[in-house]
């Protein structure tokens, strides 16, 4: 984007987890449909879309209100729960999201994940992830006790900043969703953007950099090592 502005170097990158890290946003699709189905909806991308980076009770808040299903965001969020069990172990890893991990790892750049999954919910997601899970620095999730607010709040940036020992306007934020985006540039960091390809890019405004995929990522101009060639 045009209006992207100059990278600065940092010291740390903290990283969103669901649809960046991990393929786990075509799962909360498959069960969202399972559940809606039964009322006669359809969970389309015009409403995954506003829910996409949301804390569960607020995204599930706007399904049941937009769709106009017959259960409360509690009831919704318990059903989910469950499915999600079930399916969430399978996912998979996103393009360069591992060789990326290992990369700053090897250079000892500090690292975290700042995700809005409960605690329960991450180990769920990454039991078949641990090699390279385990090689982050810090793990803040969405229900730490610190979090006051979710994103688009930058609780959970600042939060996960603080524990890396990383100032703010030093540490790199990447995300796919335009809540963690707005989170981040609150929290005074730069933002690295990699949408849904079926997102809406002028959603991203303000982001150092919107990419297809983390394999496009270059950390020279953010002063980080290169990758090998």
């Amino acid at each position: 984007m045009n209006s992207s502005p100059a990278a600065k170097p940092v010291d740390g990158a903290l990283f969103d987890m669901d649809g960046l890290l991990l393929d786990t946003e075509i799962i909360y699709t498959r069960v969202s449909q399972e559940i809606v189905s039964r009322f006669g909806k359809t969970f389309d991308w015009s409403v995954k879309a506003n829910m996409i980076g949301r804390p569960a009770i607020d995204s599930s808040r706007y399904l049941v209100e937009t769709l106009n299903i017959p259960m409360s965001p509690e009831e919704y969020l318990a059903e989910r729960e469950e499915l999600l069990k079930r399916y969430l172990p399978q996912c998979q890893a996103l393009p360069g999201a591992e060789q990326l991990i290992r990369h700053l790892r090897r250079h000892r750049v500090p690292i975290a994940i700042a995700t809005s999954s409960s605690q329960e919910l991450f180990a769920i997601k990454t039991r078949r992830h641990r090699p390279w899970i385990d090689l982050f620095d810090v793990v803040v999730t969405g229900d730490d006790p610190e979090i006051k607010s979710g994103k688009p709040a930058p609780d959970i940036f600042l939060v996960a900043a603080s524990r890396l020992e990383v100032a703010p306007e030093r540490a790199l934020v990447f995300e796919d969703a335009p809540s963690g985006l707005q989170a981040g540039l609150d929290a005074g960091m730069q933002v690295i953007a990699v949408p849904d390809p079926n997102m809406d890019k002028s959603r991203y405004g303000g982001a150092a950099r919107v990419l297809d995929s983390l394999i496009d990522f270059d950390p020279l101009p953010f002063g980080l090592p290169a990758p090998p060639n």
